[in-house]
């Protein structure tokens, strides 16, 4: 059977779409000033939507297609959760996860092996070294090479075969857009955000990855943090809130976040993505366009106190200091983007 498998799925690295190259109409989200002068600024596009759609405050184009990268595990964790993967709480936010590389990510997603009779030779995804800067440091002082569980999304992976041995589908061949598991992942998304992917193309894990607007992705996060327990989507938001630790990390801003507001759902990707759903069921997507990490959570918090959120709460993530000889002298802030709305 899998050799069946293979032979009639295309390769998840081949080319699927050829769609024009559009650049969408973004405008400045973020600036860093040193000693009163704008030093630099990052452009990119944001919404929030609330439960019932509305849109609450945009600014940007957050109707064009972008690939939402790491900010789709959430979603492909529900699929997951949907055909039947069930998981202590810390090992389902580690699905949803882009970890450090800490100790308690690796061994829980060998642990996620293990409890369906796997072993990391199982995993498909590409081999690196832990995310996080102090996880990496201490990964190569002890000898450490790029693997396969040290990567980030290994959590997401080790789900994923175990979700093939639940089912009884190939764990060889997993990422295949044809197989099963991937099927559903694309239908999952799809149903969360209400819209069909725009573009298809391959993570940087090897995973298929699917364009959607922010738009979408609002809505789906907002639909997942509003979501009852009983629901796929309440038991990931659930598991997320519960250990925001197995989401990022410690030191990590996500995980900071998920901290510091009770009820909130924080997932970043890369490429400058940061979402975020609310109990209530709003839904904020930010997109920053240089795909630079620094702008997104200053960005993040001034949506989120525009909500009415306490900006108190938020404060040492919204303007993180610029140093000039180990003193400040500037500050990487939220600009004006929401004058106009």
């Amino acid at each position: 059977m899998i050799q069946q498998l293979k032979e009639v799925m295309p390769t998840p690295h081949a080319t699927r779409n050829a769609m024009p190259v559009t650049t969408p109409h973004h405008v400045p989200l973020a600036e860093q000033t040193r000693d009163g002068l704008v030093e630099s600024i990052h452009y990119g596009s944001l919404i929030a939507v609330g439960q019932d759609g509305e849109t609450l405050l945009e600014a940007g184009e957050p109707d064009a297609a972008f690939y939402p990268r790491s900010s789709l595990k959430p979603l492909q964790a529900v699929a997951m959760v949907r055909a039947g993967l069930k998981l202590p709480e810390n090992l389902l936010a580690l699905t949803a996860a882009s970890h450090s590389g800490a100790a308690m990510h690796l061994d829980g997603a060998a642990r996620i092996l293990e409890m369906h009779g796997l072993d990391k030779s199982a995993l498909e995804n590409s081999s690196d070294l832990p995310y996080g800067t102090s996880e990496r440091e201490a990964w190569l002082r002890a000898g450490g090479t790029p693997t396969q569980l040290a990567q980030n999304c290994s959590g997401k992976h080790a789900s994923m075969a175990a979700t093939c041995v639940i089912n009884g589908w190939p764990v060889q061949g997993y990422l295949h857009p044809e197989h099963p598991l991937q099927v559903l992942v694309k239908d999952t998304i799809t149903e969360l955000t209400g819209e069909d992917a725009a573009a298809v193309s391959t993570d940087g894990c090897g995973t298929p990855l699917f364009a959607h607007s922010l738009h979408g992705m609002a809505r789906a996060y907002g639909r997942l943090a509003a979501a009852d327990s009983a629901e796929a989507e309440g038991q990931v938001a659930h598991a997320m809130r519960a250990f925001p630790e197995m989401v990022a990390g410690e030191g990590r801003d996500v995980t900071a976040i998920m901290r510091t507001v009770p009820g909130l759902l924080a997932k970043d990707g890369f490429e400058g993505l940061q979402l975020i759903g609310l109990r209530n069921g709003t839904g904020v997507a930010v997109k920053i366009s240089d795909g630079g990490d620094r702008a997104r959570m200053p960005v993040t918090v001034r949506v989120l106190e525009a909500l009415g959120l306490d900006g108190g709460q938020l404060a040492t993530l919204a303007s993180p200091p610029v140093l000039g000889g180990g003193h400040r002298v500037g500050v990487l802030r939220a600009a004006n983007f929401l004058a106009s709305n």
